[in-house]
C-alpha cells in the first residue's frame, strides 16, 4: 500500500482551511487522488460520488466556522446518500438512487464534510465478505461488516467514515485495520435512512485515524454537551475470565501490559470476571439478532431467498425458529444485566478489553469472530476502539473501552492517553 495521505488531525486540516493555508477543494482533491491510487488493491469503495469542484467550492465560499469543512468522508453502503443507490452488499436490493441523505449524512454535510462515496459492506451487515482487503496486509481480512469504511480510513485515504454495528461490525474492522472507532450508544442517534437488521441492536458508528479525531468529530456531530465532561474515571475494569481462551498470543500479551499501563495513567484497575453473564449475553444477542433479522428482512427471504448468500439465508432461517417468548425473555435478561453493569460501573468506571481475538486472520473468505463485542452491543453501550498496538508482522491490535451512555468523554480521555502509550510500545510477538 502507498503511504497515507491523511497524516494530520482532522482539527488541524479544518484549521488549515480556516486560516487559508489550504482550501476545502484541495483537501477533497487530495483524498480523491489517494483513493484512486489505492483502490485497485484496497477495493474499499462501491461507488464514488459525483461531487464536483463547483460543489466543494461552495464550502470554500461559506464563511461560517464549519467544524468539518473540507473533510472527506466515506459512507457505509447501508446508509442512504442522495443520488446514489444503497445496495447493502446484496444483489437483491434496488439499484434506484436514494432520494435523500440519511440524517447522519445530512448532519455531516451541514458541518462541512464532503461525501467521497459509498464504502463496501458485507451483505445486510452480516457475514458475507466483500472484496475489500486489509490496508496493512492485503492477504488478510479487514473484518466486517464496516470493512470498506475501516480500510479506507486505515489506508489514510479519508480521515473519516461512517459505519454501523449490530454484533461486531465496527469494533472488529477498526481493530484489524488499525483505526479508532466509536460505536454510539444504542438509541442515541436517529437510524432513519439506514438499512437495518435488528432494531434492538443496530447502532451508528464513526471511524477515524486517532481517538483525538474521534472525539473531535463526536463533539461536532452530537455536540460536546451530549457527554458529561469529566477528568479520568475512578476505575478501569480489565475484562478477564474464560473468554481469554479465544485470544491469540499477541492479544494475550497486550492484555498483560494493561494493568501497568493503566496504573501509569493514574487509573486503579480491577479484573472483571463476568463469565456467567457474558456467556448468557452472547447467547441472548444471537437470539435477538436472528429473531429480529428474520422479520426485518422477511420480504427478501420470501421473494429472493435463492439470491441471498448462505450466511444471511441461514440467519433468517434460524430466526424463524425462535419464538416470541424466547425473544422477550432475552430482552428481559438484557435489561437486568444492563442494570447490574450500571451498578458495577457506578457512573465513574469503564471496562477495558480486547477489541478482537487477535490480529486480522489471513484470508478473505471470512471476517473474523464478533464474540468479544456481542455482550456490549446487546447492552447498547458506547464503545471506543483504541488503535496503536502492533504485532511484529505489523498487524494492528485494538483495545475496546466500554462505558455508560452519557460518559463518552471518559472513554475519549482514557483512549487518547492509552493510544499514545500503545503507539510507543514495542510490537508483540505473534
Amino acid at each position: 500500500m502507498n503511504a497515507p495521505v491523511v497524516d494530520v488531525s482532522i482539527e488541524d486540516q479544518v484549521r488549515s482551511v480556516r486560516t487559508g493555508s489550504t482550501t476545502a477543494t484541495e483537501l477533497v482533491s487530495r483524498a480523491r487522488t489517494a483513493i484512486d491510487a489505492q483502490e485497485p488493491v484496497l477495493q474499499a469503495w462501491v461507488q464514488m460520488s459525483s461531487t464536483t469542484a463547483e460543489d466543494v467550492a461552495t464550502i470554500d465560499a461559506d464563511r461560517r466556522d464549519l467544524p468539518l469543512r473540507g473533510i472527506s468522508v466515506g459512507v457505509k453502503d447501508l446508509i442512504d446518500v442522495a443520488g446514489m443507490p444503497t445496495r447493502a452488499g446484496s444483489p437483491v436490493t434496488s439499484a434506484a438512487a436514494a432520494v435523500a441523505d440519511a440524517p447522519c449524512v445530512e448532519r455531516l454535510r451541514s458541518l462541512g464534510a464532503v461525501v467521497q462515496g459509498k464504502t463496501v459492506t458485507t451483505e445486510f451487515g452480516y457475514f458475507r465478505p466483500g472484496p475489500t482487503r486489509n490496508p496493512h496486509a492485503p492477504e488478510h481480512t479487514p473484518g466486517g461488516s464496516s470493512s470498506g469504511s475501516a480500510a479506507a480510513v486505515g489506508a489514510g485515504t479519508v480521515p473519516l467514515a461512517l459505519g454501523t454495528q449490530t454484533a461486531g461490525s465496527l469494533t472488529r474492522p477498526a481493530s484489524y485495520c488499525g483505526t479508532a472507532g466509536l460505536v454510539l450508544a444504542h438509541g442515541s442517534t436517529e437510524m432513519a435512512g439506514i438499512v437495518g437488521l435488528s432494531d434492538s441492536l443496530d447502532s451508528l458508528g464513526l471511524l477515524t485515524r486517532t481517538v483525538a479525531d474521534l472525539r473531535y468529530v463526536h463533539d461536532a456531530f452530537l455536540g460536546s454537551a451530549a457527554a458529561v465532561q469529566s477528568g479520568l474515571p475512578e476505575c478501569a475494569f480489565v475484562w478477564g475470565g474464560s473468554y481469554l481462551g479465544y485470544l491469540d498470543p499477541p492479544m494475550i500479551a497486550l492484555l498483560g501490559r494493561l494493568p501497568s499501563v493503566l496504573a501509569g495513567l493514574g487509573l486503579h484497575s480491577e479484573m472483571l470476571d463476568w463469565d456467567d453473564h457474558v456467556q448468557t449475553l452472547a447467547e441472548d444477542h444471537a437470539t435477538i439478532m436472528a429473531f429480529e433479522a428474520a422479520r426485518t428482512r422477511a420480504r427478501e427471504f420470501e421473494r429472493q431467498r435463492d439470491d441471498l448468500s448462505p450466511q444471511i439465508r441461514d440467519l433468517l432461517q434460524q430466526g424463524q425458529t425462535i419464538s416470541v417468548s424466547d425473544h422477550t425473555a432475552a430482552l428481559i435478561r438484557r435489561d437486568r444485566s444492563r442494570e447490574l453493569l450500571g451498578e458495577i460501573l457506578d457512573g465513574s468506571s469503564l471496562i477495558v478489553g480486547p477489541a478482537a481475538t487477535g490480529p486480522a486472520p489471513k484470508g478473505l473468505s471470512a471476517t473474523g469472530s464478533p464474540i468479544l463485542s456481542r455482550p456490549w452491543q446487546l447492552l447498547g453501550l458506547p464503545v471506543v476502539i483504541v488503535p496503536g498496538a502492533r504485532t511484529t508482522a505489523g498487524l494492528p491490535l485494538g483495545i475496546q473501552l466500554v462505558g455508560l451512555p452519557g460518559r463518552e468523554d471518559d472513554l475519549f480521555e482514557v483512549g487518547e492517553r492509552l493510544e499514545a502509550i500503545l503507539r510507543e510500545s514495542p510490537p508483540l510477538d505473534e
